[in-house]
């Protein structure tokens, strides 16, 4: 029990750590309004904010394996979990629309 608080109070420090400004760089270096998403590096940001819980190579952890997510859930369903939770995993781990989108995409790839 202790260990799974520690790990929700390392994720939520690493979330807002990751809202500081890397983001905002990656924004305004970009030009163009239509490929927002697409600057966005699905798997940094999910090596900042996600892999706490669900390991560095998505084997799990304290969190479940994700290695084939993408064989269960479509993008869309990934994307609810992470606005929503699901389960111990609390909602608005991620806040940023565009980076939600970015790793339900690089999550639903994986089969």
């Amino acid at each position: 029990m202790k260990k799974w608080m520690m790990a929700i109070g390392l994720g939520a420090m690493l979330t807002l750590g990751a809202c500081g400004g890397g983001e905002e760089e990656d924004t305004s270096s970009n030009g163009d309004s239509g490929s927002n998403t697409a600057s966005v590096d699905a798997e940094a940001v999910y090596a900042q904010n996600c892999a706490a819980c669900h390991g560095a190579n998505l084997e799990g952890m304290s969190g479940p394996s994700l290695e084939q997510v993408g064989a269960r859930l479509s993008a869309e369903e990934i994307e609810n979990v992470i606005r929503n939770g699901q389960g111990a995993m609390p909602a608005n781990v991620l806040e940023d629309d565009e980076e939600i989108t970015a790793v339900a995409a690089w999550l639903a790839e994986k089969k």
